[in-house]
């Protein structure tokens, strides 16, 4: 294979080299520890109990029992579940096809969480213009703590997140073709008047016809809302930013209009989102709607005349079910020794163990430990969060749309949180934009090794600033792997790894 080979085909490369290091740190020994972790105590057996039964039952007895393969304690009664069925029924799929076992549990969220740094790569290459910074966004989100973390375990925020980021991803290809279409057909009626490049263009600007990409992001908000509700965000600013990337790229093509344009062509957006979103997140509750069994499937039968009377007892009993739901996680606010302040979250103050024992094994200490923390690297998050602020800056001060554009992510799925700083919130939500921290880090060093005045030039002093910047994150990834993964270490190397008070 030549040089002119390998150029053509850098994109497919660096994303298969991403891929690949990214399954790697998320694939192997996957099956330990061999126990439930966390909050898989909820998210699994509820998971095994779809196989099982075709809905999520109660469970009774000793919950350490289901990791040893005795699923006695799962009862026919309905459980009271609070987040929405698409994430369980991704684990549930992993169950049915290698069984119920840690694997199992864990490895559709494993292959999902490498598909998020290949998708992480490929939008930032289409960002920044760059393969170069799409591959070093690709490798730090792979090499990230919490996107690790979130990936080896079977809860739902790493599938929120790898929906978050499909959608985005999609958006960012659909702005790449629109902008090139509106420039081909602006180009080609300004030729057909016989007016020079540059003359404005009269009316609301080109048609772009139906948006199939806008419309398959859509279709990935709507299973990230159907994983977590927060997911809804998401869906919110990201369509908003590709309602303004819409403006932008009008009124950079000379159209007259442009303001009135975009709003025209945002209406179908808007209202394939309303329709798109509630009818897939519903579709998504099938097979609570074909059991009986079911948490709350008859409350309407069983109580006539209460709720929205005039829906089909089905949606009634449905709607009653998610306002039960909704009471449940604004009254939260039981303590747990590891909720967290969202405030802090982009500093990961207080990380979140997700596993601790002693171990019998041989690792050159009188005593062993295995450790799990969903902590994100603190190098790049410490980093990032400066970074998050210079691109705030930057937006303010130059209106700066590529920094509105990485920064939103951030915004998106930290901001909604603040004012529920009373409720028992955990650090590991934050895995749901910590690709959008990566981005935001990627769009600094960038800037700082290709400064505006070398316009694409690089600066030999800012590569070398973005190298070993890189470098400590890469450092530092390597020496708090044993962390994210559950490797038996000795305890006092477990006490090296506690730099904050707060993160033990």
């Amino acid at each position: 294979m030549n040089l002119a080979t390998l150029w053509r085909w850098r994109a497919a490369l660096m994303a298969t080299g991403v891929g690949a290091l990214a399954a790697l740190l998320r694939l192997a020994a996957l099956s330990e520890p061999h126990a439930l972790v966390f909050d898989e105590v909820f998210y699994v057996r509820g998971a095994y109990s779809l196989t099982a039964l075709g809905f999520e039952g109660d469970w009774t007895g000793d919950d350490a029992a289901f990791a040893t393969g005795d699923t006695s304690g799962l009862t026919t009664e309905g459980d009271f579940v609070v987040h929405p069925m698409v994430g369980k029924l991704l684990i549930a799929l992993g169950i049915a096809v290698f069984g119920n076992e840690p694997f199992g549990w864990r490895v559709v969220g494993a292959v999902l969480g490498a598909a998020i740094a290949v998708m992480v790569a490929l939008a930032a290459r289409r960002l920044f213009r760059s393969t170069v910074w799409g591959a070093v966004a690709g490798v730090l989100i792979a090499v990230d703590g919490q996107a690790i973390v979130l990936s080896r375990t079977g809860l739902l925020d790493g599938f929120l997140t790898f929906f978050v980021v499909l959608g985005f991803w999609l958006l960012v290809i659909d702005r790449d073709r629109t902008r090139a279409l509106l420039e081909r057909r602006a180009a080609a009626a300004r030729a057909a008047a016989g007016w020079g490049a540059d003359a404005p263009l009269a009316g609301l600007g080109p048609r772009t016809g139906v948006r199939w990409w806008r419309l398959a992001a859509i279709l990935a908000f709507a299973l990230a809302a159907s994983t977590k509700w927060s997911g809804l965000y998401f869906a919110a600013a990201f369509l908003l930013l590709s309602v303004l990337w819409d403006a932008v790229d009008r009124r950079a093509v000379g159209v007259e209009r442009w303001f009135a344009g975009t709003l025209a062509r945002a209406v179908p957006a808007g209202v394939a989102t309303l329709v798109m979103v509630p009818v897939v997140y519903v579709a998504t509750w099938a097979n609570w709607f074909v059991t009986d069994g079911s948490y709350g499937r008859n409350w309407a039968r069983d109580n006539p005349g209460e709720g929205v009377t005039w829906l089909p007892d089905s949606l009634n009993s449905l709607l009653h079910y998610h306002q039960q739901m909704w009471d449940f996680h604004t009254g939260l606010t039981t303590e747990h020794p590891y909720m967290s302040n969202p405030w802090f979250w982009p500093l990961q103050w207080r990380p979140t163990a997700f596993h601790f024992e002693d171990v019998d094994a041989a690792c050159g200490a009188e005593r062993c430990v295995s450790a799990i923390h969903a902590l994100g690297n603190p190098v790049l998050w410490w980093l990032a969060s400066a970074a998050l602020a210079w691109a705030l800056w930057r937006v303010l001060r130059h209106r700066d749309v590529l920094a509105l554009t990485v920064a939103a992510g951030v915004l998106a799925g930290w901001v909604p949180w603040l004012p529920y700083a009373y409720r028992t919130i955990f650090t590991f939500y934050s895995v749901a934009f910590a690709p959008f921290m990566v981005l935001v880090l990627v769009w600094a060093l960038r800037r700082i090794a290709q400064p505006d005045r070398l316009e694409g030039g690089w600066s030999r002093r800012g590569v070398l600033v973005a190298g070993g910047v890189v470098a400590a994150i890469l450092v530092v990834s390597a020496l708090f792997m044993p962390l994210w993964v559950g490797t038996p270490i000795p305890f006092g190397y477990w006490q090296l790894h506690m730099w904050l008070p707060s993160w033990v």
